[in-house]
């Protein structure tokens, strides 16, 4: 089943040349940025910008402890409000995993989190379950939101029309649609929005586009990427349920959805009985979230296509399956997708929920190939790193041979790049974020033009998994599409217009970027007509 976006009529695929994957990699690597000339408000350097939270779960935990750390520091913020749909509970237990028991402390939901902010959990003005309630409070000038991704697009367009900055977690929306309609109303309200995948502030990939836009590698062929776990207890199901959650204690209707609009007109969530597993294990049910495709994948994606240079694909094939978690979940345990791009490369993200050995993460070029790590600062305390790109050059006059495996030759980089990175990345993706408010600077480290496009790709292999169809991107109508045999068929005809053996075009360079050396004896190629030789001209 495709998702539908109102807008005009369909257009075709079009492969482009080298020329244009540079342009629209330039294009796709600059931030979006709208003037302070054109805002409504610039906070001044001491101003308090005030945050509110809704949703405050495991996850936005974190941000808490960071808002609450800035209050620390003396910088300019304060905690507004929060919101969460159940009351919340803080103990101390034992956990138990591995023949092992340690003690943890467990606090999630509504007033504790109210206590750990220096909230009244008597006022009722901001700290609540309704999060428009939130939305109504003047001194609210940030909200951080941290729900199920089925309330993301909802919550991000009624607190931009409410004239309210937005840093959402990631995924950025649960459908399609819904990210088109999100950065509609974050451009329309000249919202500063983050999305909150925090490898962004990695500077490796916004390195790694200004090489491939450099011609370091040539021709972009091919982005690999993974993200792989392996957890007896089954993915997202190592989240506790409590006794604590029950009918009594959440508000069950609210944070279902299903009685609220979603862009689409119809209730963001289904109408069902009261189930502790669905509230506290929400990532294992389609109606919430999309598995590791949108909640996993996203992560990956966002920032491996700001490294290529690319955004929304042409074509998307996704697959997998339910192969050993058999939990009562929806959501597969082992995935893949495939996406294609008219600027002529191919992007893959591939995971196992069930082995945790990873694929390499890498750019492949026809000149050479940037490789992505991560190395350990040694005796660092908590455990820091540096980044690395290794670029692997690549020689294509070498002639063809039995490919190796990684183990059979020793590979090594002709050059190395080194970065630091941050000791708390979701730190500085809100250093960031608050930096873009204050100046009124839509060009955050994640934008959510960016988060649209590698959600779309995501989720479109999501689709594709569910529906059995390989799917294409329609660009005019911002929706995906049923393919059909034109890809492939576009390629062909490229290939034969633009590589006949006695035209320099296609062969000698005529092509941005081509760095193929036919042999003379490609001469001898090409259709006899009349009985001629195309040899003899």
């Amino acid at each position: 089943m495709t998702e539908k976006t109102p807008a005009p009529a369909t257009s075709g695929t079009t492969p482009v040349d080298r020329r244009d994957f540079l342009r629209s990699s330039a294009i796709a690597g600059t931030a979006l940025t709208l003037s302070a000339a054109s805002a409504s408000r610039v906070y001044g350097a001491n101003e308090r910008i005030g945050i509110a939270f809704i949703g405050v779960g495991g996850r936005c935990q974190a941000h808490l402890d960071i808002v609450n750390n800035m209050v620390k520091e003396g910088k300019p913020v304060f905690c507004a409000g929060v919101c969460d749909v159940w009351d919340g509970a803080e103990e101390e237990y034992d956990h138990e995993f591995g023949g092992t028991v340690t003690k943890r402390k467990y606090l999630q939901g509504l007033f504790p989190s109210a206590k750990k902010m220096g909230l009244d959990i008597g006022d009722k003005k901001r700290v609540v379950k309704d999060y428009r309630r939130i939305l109504e409070l003047p001194d609210v000038d940030v909200v951080c939101i941290g729900t199920p991704d089925h309330w993301h697009a909802r919550m991000s367009i009624d607190a931009a029309d409410a004239k309210k900055h937005v840093y959402c977690e990631k995924p950025m929306t649960r459908t399609i649609a819904e990210s088109q309609a999100v950065v509609e109303a974050m451009v329309r309200n000249n919202t500063v929005m983050t999305v909150g995948v925090q490898s962004m502030v990695d500077p490796v990939w916004r390195e790694a586009n200004k090489m491939i836009r450099a011609g370091k590698i040539g021709h972009v062929a091919q982005g690999t990427t993974s993200y792989y776990r392996n957890d007896a207890r089954g993915q997202w199901r190592y989240y506790r349920l409590l006794k604590e959650m029950n009918p009594k204690t959440i508000d069950w209707k609210m944070f279902l959805g299903s009685e609220v609009k979603g862009v689409d007109g119809k209730m963001i969530g289904p109408d069902m009985a009261f189930d502790r597993s669905v509230f506290g294990q929400w990532r294992c049910y389609w109606p919430f979230g999309g598995g590791m495709f949108t909640d996993l994948f996203v992560h990956q994606t966002t920032h491996l296509i700001e490294a290529m240079g690319i955004r929304y694909p042409k074509r998307v094939a996704g697959s997998g399956g339910l192969y050993l978690e058999y939990d009562g979940r929806d959501v597969p345990d082992v995935a893949t997708i495939v996406a294609e791009y008219e600027e002529g490369c191919q992007f893959m993200v591939t995971a196992a929920m069930i082995s945790s050995y990873p694929i390499e993460e890498v750019i492949r070029g026809r000149l050479g190939t940037l490789r992505f790590i991560k190395k350990p600062i040694p005796n660092t305390t908590p455990k820091q790193f540096r980044t690395c790109i290794e670029f692997y050059a690549d020689d294509p006059s070498k002639g063809a041979g039995i490919p190796a495996r990684l183990g059979d030759t020793v590979m090594t980089p002709k050059e190395v790049f080194e970065f630091d990175y941050p000791v708390n990345d979701t730190r500085t993706l809100w250093d960031n974020f608050l930096e873009c408010v204050r100046m009124k600077n839509r060009g955050t480290l994640s934008t959510p033009e960016l988060g649209a496009a590698a959600f779309t790709t995501v989720s479109m292999g999501m689709q594709s998994y569910r529906s059995g169809q390989i799917l294409f991107w329609d660009k005019e109508k911002r929706m995906p599409i049923a393919a059909d045999a034109s890809w492939a068929a576009g390629w062909e005809k490229r290939s034969h217009e633009r590589g006949k053996p006695n035209q320099i075009i296609g062969w000698q360079g005529g092509d941005a970027g081509s760095t193929m050396k036919p042999p003379a004896y490609m001469k001898l190629a090409g259709p006899w007509t009349d009985g001629k030789d195309p040899a003899d001209g």
